[in-house]
């Protein structure tokens, strides 16, 4: 009998030893979010409370929040609970992905509960099982959601704003946009509409910058948002342009709506922790953003111009002896056309099309459109990166330049005859192992390490009178905002292009 009854009691341990490791207890909360039930409830509802989202009568299909301590993020995040609330949502995906873990691949967790000081909120286990078995490079890795707040910091806003609803956590390895793709598939696959599941994409926006710089930032990465453009977000971040530390869930979040039909997106809120926690030195950006499954009062998804960079200054000129990527004819085009464009849209407020069979025209080259007026600067605006052909980016970015750069006043049509225009043609971005394959003159360069980056274009040493090392200190300490040996580290990533300069006075009849 007492064989029996340790046998008993070791079955029923083991039984309690299981059921207890299906139960995910919070990590963050007395750090980053309240450990007291009464405390938390209060500090959410508060934040609920003061949100106040533009009612639009729409279904949501996905939000955008942010994943910072409350105290920074939580009244942004808020507005996008908000948006949920008095929706009827059976489950929330929790899209995030792992700050100081890597692993190769997608976890989600597909078994038993988390628990937070509100209680415990049980995962969807058929959903769950449903999203991993569309894919081998999809499976379960507890280890993904230990310590990691860009899942965690969204299960009680759920809690308290979607209750009853179930979760699905989920947490990008790897940053691949191979992946985005994989689970934006697999959640088109599953997801139908009307059957109670919203997607949730946990993201941050610009990190560590001035108040100013921030908004600067994340001015133009809500703009790219607003466009839908996965690719396009997802490029630019990559080369540190836009700044989003969770952009697989968003580029995920934004895959899965376009192959749902849904192109609608509204900005709830900005802010960063400048505005919300008071310190403007050192800030980091968060958006709340929604994705409505029909049309109505929200964003209507447009096509403005994409890739925008602003210029302060042109590229050098091509060096002698050096292979150019465009002969006088293209060049003479090239001017043609931001002319024919720049004065389309001032004089008759239209976008002139043009068609061009030249395959160098044709390639997905990026371009700065520069414009003087009397020999002084009067707009520079373009695009690092090519995301169609050069002769329409061309175009794009001469109007941009003319009405786009904040720093001057929109042209007007009386300038238009005083007006010299410039284009700068990049090659496309070339990443190198180490600063020993930069070329000082000659490459412009650009470093990335974590969230920060910066980019010189390749006159700056010419003009400064650098050398590499010179060049390097500069753009790594001063426009990068990384330690200035930063490009003796191979942990910073570099990229290298080169520049064609060309204007309306250097080509006879060009203008």
């Amino acid at each position: 009998m007492r064989k029996v009854a340790i046998v008993i009691t070791a079955l029923m341990f083991l039984s309690s030893c299981s059921f207890a490791s299906n139960v995910k207890d919070a990590d963050l909360a007395g750090s980053w979010y309240p450990a007291s039930k009464a405390e938390l409830s209060s500090l959410l509802e508060g934040y609920l409370k003061a949100a106040q989202p533009q009612k639009t009568g729409k279904k949501v299909f996905a939000i955008i929040v942010p994943h910072a301590g409350y105290q920074f993020s939580g009244p942004v995040a808020a507005y996008g609970f908000k948006a949920l609330q008095g929706q009827a949502v059976k489950t929330a995906i929790i899209i995030g992905f792992t700050h100081r873990k890597t692993f190769d691949g997608i976890s989600v967790y597909d078994r038993g509960s988390f628990r937070t000081p509100l209680g415990d909120i049980s995962v969807d286990t058929e959903l769950a099982k449903r999203i991993i078995a569309q894919n081998s490079r999809i499976y379960f890795d507890p280890a993904a959601f230990s310590d990691e707040n860009s899942v965690e910091m969204e299960i009680p806003f759920v809690q308290i704003a979607l209750k009853g609803a179930k979760i699905v956590p989920i947490a990008f390895g790897t940053q691949s946009f191979d992946d985005a793709v994989i689970l934006a598939e697999a959640l088109s696959k599953i997801l139908k509409e009307g059957d109670g599941n919203v997607i949730i994409a946990s993201t941050d926006l610009s990190h560590y910058h001035s108040y100013k710089e921030a908004n600067t930032i994340d001015d133009h990465t809500i703009a790219v948002l607003k466009d839908m453009d996965a690719k396009t977000l997802y490029a630019e971040t990559k080369l540190g342009i836009c700044e989003m530390c969770g952009i697989l869930p968003v580029v995920a979040t934004l895959i899965a709506a376009e192959k749902a039909g849904i192109h609608s997106i509204d900005i709830l809120k900005y802010a960063n922790s400048g505005d919300t926690f008071g310190n403007k030195s050192n800030v980091v950006g968060y958006v709340s953003a929604a994705l409505y499954r029909t049309g109505g009062e929200g964003y209507a998804a447009q096509a403005p111009a994409k890739d925008k960079a602003r210029g302060s200054a042109t590229t050098d000129k091509s060096r002698e002896g050096e292979k150019r990527m465009l002969n006088d004819n293209q060049r003479k085009r090239l001017l043609q056309i931001a002319r024919e464009s720049m004065t389309a849209f001032l004089r008759l407020k239209e976008r002139k099309r043009f068609s061009e069979d030249d395959p160098v025209l044709n390639k997905e080259l990026g371009a700065f459109v520069t414009l003087r007026e009397n020999g002084e600067l009067r707009g520079c605006i373009g695009n690092m990166i090519g995301q169609g052909p050069l002769y329409k980016t061309v175009a794009d970015m001469a109007i941009e330049a003319a009405t786009g750069d904040p720093r001057f006043r929109p042209l007007s049509s009386r300038e238009l005859s005083d007006i010299d225009i410039e284009i700068s043609v990049l090659s496309p971005l070339k990443k190198v192992s180490g600063p020993e394959e930069v070329e000082i003159p000659g490459h412009g360069v650009l470093v990335r390490r974590g969230f920060r980056s910066g980019v010189y274009l390749p006159q700056v040493a010419t003009e400064a009178g650098w050398d590499k090392e010179e060049f390097l200190t500069s753009l790594c300490g001063q426009k990068a905002g990384i330690s200035p040996d930063a490009w003796k580290d191979p942990a910073t990533e570099m990229y290298v292009f080169r520049a064609e300069v060309f204007s309306e006075k250097d080509i006879q009849g060009g203008k």
